[in-house]
């Protein structure tokens, strides 16, 4: 069973893993531990697929997803086999603001139902995997502002419907809106297309690997490799293939499975990218 050897790859697979608040904890913080956020197959030329139990397959097969789809889409089908109740929703993650009544889907979210606390008493749960940067526990869907190891997040007009997420401004996007639009497979399928296809796609214009832990996030983006953490930010120029290999498998991403040679052309093209946004003077 894929939610086996998923589990297995979380160093879950012993574990007794009831549908608590406990155990989403739990499997929230192993996966992001284990799975980075990353677009290596995007741009190697393979988008991987955003069907959620392709996805599944590929962490259980090769320990990589990809990003929100991948990621958020396999958690969906675990939680469901473990027991816990799940809904999607509409999620638009903005950097300088939002435009329009319905924003693009650009992100799945998922809620997690039926569990209960004093101070979550209707307990719903923001649970989220696929954010890259972001928090490191499920969030209670409650208004309020969170700390999280230091970090800060609010969350304001929570609806049964949807609700506003502003991230810390240390983070590397502004918030996400999150509505009850739709995000039926074809939505997705629509939307991966357009994040995933050149020259416009978000994703296919830079290597971008995000790994977030207990205390900050890891950072690879181009030939930078970064550390995030509440007290400042740490960088690094990664300008050999040697260095910037190993900082890709130091962030935790799987090369077994990857041409040496597709992985050396994708290199020279970052690092030609680099040289060019560093002659320009790095706007």
């Amino acid at each position: 069973m894929p939610t086996r050897r998923y589990l297995g790859w979380l160093g879950l697979d012993d574990v007794a893993l009831p549908p608590t608040l406990g155990t989403l904890r739990l499997v929230h913080a192993r996966h992001l531990a284990r799975v980075p956020y990353e677009n290596l197959g995007i741009m190697l030329g393979n988008p991987p697929s955003v069907d959620p139990a392709a996805s599944l397959e590929r962490i259980a097969t090769v320990g990589r997803a990809g990003y929100c789809f991948h990621h958020n889409g396999a958690l969906e089908l675990v939680l469901r086999d473990l027991g816990f109740e799940v809904e999607r929703r509409h999620g638009h993650v903005w950097t300088a603001g939002v435009d329009g009544a319905l924003p693009a889907l650009n992100h799945l979210v998922l809620v997690v139902r039926d569990l209960p606390t004093p101070e979550n008493p209707d307990g719903r749960w923001w649970a989220d995997v696929g954010i890259g940067d972001g928090f490191a526990e499920p969030l209670p869907l409650v208004d309020g502002t969170y700390d999280d190891a230091g970090f800060r997040y609010e969350l304001a007009d929570v609806t049964g419907a949807g609700w506003s997420f502003r991230h810390d401004p240390a983070g590397s996007f502004g918030g996400i809106e999150v509505t009850d639009g739709p995000t039926t497979p074809a939505d997705v399928l629509a939307a991966h297309a357009e994040l995933s296809t050149p020259p416009e796609g978000r994703f296919t214009r830079m290597l971008l690997v995000q790994r977030r832990d207990a205390t900050g996030v890891d950072l690879l983006r181009g030939c930078v490799r970064s550390r995030v953490e509440p007290g400042g930010r740490t960088e690094s120029e990664l300008t050999s293939y040697d260095a910037w290999r190993a900082g890709l498998a130091e962030i935790g991403v799987p090369l077994h499975d990857v041409p040496d040679d597709e992985l050396v052309a994708l290199f020279d093209r970052t690092l030609a990218a680099h040289q060019a946004w560093t002659s320009a003077g790095r706007p």
